[in-house]
């Protein structure tokens, strides 16, 4: 067998059955290769942050990672905002990137890139198979470090000459880094801290959002008092009636500020100490207040189920029943002008249980958690790395992964102009997501954030920098030139009407909401 085919061979053999690919020439014998080895599902993305951003949402929903395979270092660049957003998410996914062939990159063809250095930054693990034979092993080695926990971004750097050389049998790869236990120090320290008598919180993110950890978490602040909370963005949360209430912590400095500033002891499990998204003038980078003692439970890579249910032996509390847990109430029907708060309502009423939830309603979207929590169970994903066009790659993911639950995309218009060829995808591939434009047909964000910067009041040149008319972009159309069915609301009656259709058929649908 050829390099390619031991390389496919051994993807699936250990399991890595779903490539997401935009491949070129360099990559013609691996296409050959998943073509004639059974096992393997191929999606095509008409464009590499589609191919990297669907690698996450997949990763987020299984746990497993899928691979990629791209054309080269433009190809790899075009890929490299998702994978920012997925390594920030500690998602594992496995790169193969095509290469010239050995003997060819001397003679610097214009495709040659340093494809090493465009992947480091995006990736814990980079390498460049060295020959056919050693492919598979190089293959089996990156997944293994993929699979590190709780993931990592492992790039492969494939030749043209090792797919099309002579190789041997795949190779099997062994087991990923496990979670590292807590130390019964961190333990006793946080315990301490919870049991202080000063108002405490515990802040929760990573795998402490889900599962047996949430619910520890619920009893611990049922025992101590204690509040909960989250970082802003979360790779995955578990939301919903019967489960913990975890709020997350406000994005706007001011609010964050006010949220903890009467926080004295601050316990982290799986969240890092709070930061502002950005450096603002005469503001303070650190959340936290100054006189606020910070403990460490246990990192995002940590066993955040054994540190939580060890805390929680630790204070007495395996038999606490979890404080805020929410019920379900779910809303009646809001009509009117179309508000965030509408949004959400409209939202939280008709949500089918078990839904997904792809969140990257950057501005519009803010608060629509503390509206969410009464709505059926669903799952929450969050752009975690902040670099937009992420929502609707990730949807896509997300269904491959999880085909039985419905997907709901919350985009915003200019973020989803960044990836919007992912709605091909969609249909090409007859994925079950609702997707909603939240059109206010502007970078709403940067009118804010032009405020908190203290600069001087727009003029017509910043404003034309900063909204998205003249023309208004048309979603309909958009999504039927790319093969989905849309329909535009503008009111919250409308909305609900488009909610009810969505959610009463499978397959890819889209709702533009004007607002």
């Amino acid at each position: 067998m050829n390099g390619a085919h031991s390389l496919v061979r051994t993807l699936v053999m250990n399991g890595v059955n779903v490539c997401f690919t935009n491949p070129g020439t360099s990559e013609m014998h691996f296409v050959a290769a998943l073509d004639k080895v059974e096992g393997m599902r191929c999606v095509l993305g008409l464009f590499e942050g589609v191919v990297t951003g669907a690698a996450d949402g997949y990763y987020r929903m299984t746990g497993q990672p899928a691979c990629t395979l791209l054309h080269l270092g433009p190809g790899l660049g075009n890929g490299l905002a998702n994978l920012h957003n997925a390594k920030k998410a500690r998602s594992g996914v496995i790169n193969i990137v095509g290469e010239h062939a050995t003997h060819h990159l001397k003679h610097d063809a214009p495709l040659t890139a340093d494809i090493a250095g465009i992947a480091r930054p995006v990736s814990h693990w980079v390498h460049t198979a060295a020959s056919a034979r050693s492919l598979a092993g190089d293959c089996a080695l990156a997944i293994q470090k993929a699979r590190d926990a709780p993931g990592q971004i492992a790039t492969l750097i494939a030749p043209a000459d090792t797919a099309w050389g002579e190789a041997d049998a795949p190779v099997r790869a062994g087991p990923g880094a496990a979670r590292k236990p807590v130390a019964g120090r961190a333990i006793a320290d946080a315990a301490r801290a919870l049991r202080s008598g000063e108002p405490a919180m515990l802040l929760l993110g990573g795998a402490a959002l889900r599962g047996k950890a949430l619910e520890d978490a619920g009893r611990i602040a049922a025992k101590t008092g204690c509040r909960l909370m989250s970082e802003f963005n979360n790779a995955r949360m578990e939301c919903g009636a019967g489960r913990v209430r975890v709020d997350r912590l406000p994005y706007p400095v001011d609010i964050a500020l006010d949220a903890l500033k009467d926080v004295r002891q601050l316990v982290t499990a799986g969240a890092k100490v709070p930061v502002s998204f950005f450096a603002y003038p005469g503001k303070p980078s650190v959340l936290a207040p100054e006189d606020c003692k910070i403990t460490r439970l246990a990192d995002v890579e940590d066993d955040l189920d054994g540190a939580l249910a060890a805390l929680a032996a630790e204070l007495d509390a395996t038999r606490t029943p979890p404080a805020h847990v929410s019920d379900l109430r779910r809303p009646a029907l809001p009509d009117g002008k179309a508000t965030p708060d509408g949004i959400a309502t409209a939202l939280a009423a008709l949500l089918p249980e078990d839904a997904v939830v792809i969140d990257e309603s950057v501005s519009t979207g803010r608060n629509f958690g503390a509206l969410m929590a009464s709505a059926l169970p669903h799952d929450w994903l969050s752009i975690m790395g902040g670099s937009i066009g992420w929502a609707l790659p990730a949807a896509t993911g997300a269904a491959i992964a999880a085909p039985e639950r419905k997907v709901v995309a919350l985009e915003g218009d200019g973020s989803g102009m960044y990836t919007l060829q992912a709605l091909w995808t969609m249909a090409r591939e007859n994925l079950d997501v609702t997707v909603i434009v939240l059109a206010n047909r502007s970078y709403q964000i940067l009118h804010s954030e032009l405020r908190n910067m203290g600069a001087d009041t727009p003029g017509q040149r910043a404003a034309d920098m900063l909204t998205l008319d003249r023309p208004h972009l048309d979603w309909v159309a958009l999504a039927r030139g790319h093969g989905v069915e849309g329909a535009r609301a503008v009111t919250l009656d409308e909305l609900a009407r488009q909610l009810k259709a969505a959610f009463s058929r499978r397959g890819p649908y889209l709702i533009e909401l004007v607002f």
